[in-house]
């Protein structure tokens, strides 16, 4: 059962990766694609409608975690009180881009909205990025189960941890790449013309980039993480995760070359995806591990209890099978091409 739900935790953050991603992507490539304010409204409308659903898997992954491992869920907002802050603050502001920026027909007030809503894409993919490093390099837990870490230190990884490092701004880099080129391929799905276009070559230039950072990540782990790989040998199924990484690495450069951008979108997705499962295979059981390993949150210490935890896997199902009905006629809703100019969508 506690594998269960840390698999449907694990499930719960792909899932809001891979839907918010490609709006934090958007937000990311928004300047590079987009020229003209025209150009920039099209932008918005390809993710104006869903945004704020899609940052309804962000509350239910919380939800699940306070659910599931209620310990993790207090160590990890306790430790990262400020890095958390900062998220909150970067997530209103990509609200506020969006939001404000049809209420004044003013050159100079879009453009004040569109710096914010690319300035915190950006902030929120790298400090995004930065978290998932934090969790694979280890915290410094006390025996009582909770830490503290400043914004940075040396970024040297050492006993002496920060939040940023170089390890996890390596992290934050190949999470903004990656969300970069996510969006990217939303967006060739969602426009016509230039923007398009544009988006079709940032994702393309994009990607070379993605490659670079994934192979020095993988050293940086691999170096930094003693018996990090242990489970793939213990569990010999878990290399089809990396196969998997680099398949759908491959298939978005083979699809956005080709100009088939649902395909190249969904192999984004699949990237995503295995990248988070070969972090979260190789941690398992640890949910968050500890400098001094003896300190280390696992699924056996973090968890609630038996009987709640029983009663979830009832209800549980029944909940994600509405947000799934309600998602699927979303989409369906909004489906097709968005028009250059646009008036501003109630969504």
């Amino acid at each position: 059962m506690l594998t269960a739900w840390f698999m449907i935790v694990a499930l719960m953050i792909a899932a809001y990766v891979i839907l918010d991603g490609f709006d934090l992507g958007a937000g990311i490539v928004h300047h590079f694609v987009a020229r003209t304010d025209e150009e920039r409204e099209s932008v918005i409308a390809a993710v104006g409608p869903v945004w704020d659903g899609n940052e309804v898997w962000l509350l239910a992954a919380g939800g699940t975690l306070y659910f599931a491992f209620p310990v993790l869920y207090s160590a990890g907002f306790s430790g990262f009180y400020l890095p958390l802050i900062i998220v909150l603050w970067l997530l209103i502001g990509r609200a506020a881009g969006i939001e404000l920026r049809h209420q004044i027909e003013d050159p100079m007030w879009h453009k004040l909205w569109d710096f914010i809503f690319s300035l915190s894409s950006i902030l929120l993919a790298v400090f995004y990025g930065a978290a998932l490093g934090n969790v694979i390099r280890g915290v410094p837990l006390n025996s009582e189960g909770y830490f503290f870490e400043p914004l940075w230190t040396t970024f040297r990884v050492t006993k002496d941890t920060g939040i940023l490092d170089w390890f996890t701004v390596l992290a934050g880099l190949v999470a903004l790449v990656a969300l970069g080129i996510h969006g990217a391929a939303w967006l060739a799905i969602k426009t016509t013309g230039e923007v398009q276009a544009r988006s079709r070559r940032a994702a393309g230039v994009l990607w070379y980039a993605l490659l670079v950072l994934t192979i020095l990540s993988l050293i940086g782990v691999i170096n930094l993480r003693e018996g990090i790989l242990d489970n793939f040998s213990r569990y010999p199924i878990g290399w089809l995760v990396p196969v998997t990484v680099i398949a759908s690495l491959a298939c978005v450069k083979f699809f956005n070359a080709k100009g088939k951008d649902t395909a190249a979108f969904v192999s984004s997705a699949l990237y995503l995806a295995s990248m988070l499962a070969g972090a979260v295979f190789a941690l398992y059981p640890n949910v968050l591990p500890a400098n001094d390993p003896a300190n280390s949150l696992t699924i056996e210490n973090a968890s609630a209890g038996a009987y709640g935890l029983s009663v979830g896997l009832i209800w549980w199902p029944i909940a994600v099978l509405m947000a799934l009905g309600y998602f699927f006629y979303l989409f369906r809703t909004f489906s097709g091409k968005v028009a250059q100019t646009t008036e501003r969508d109630p969504g």
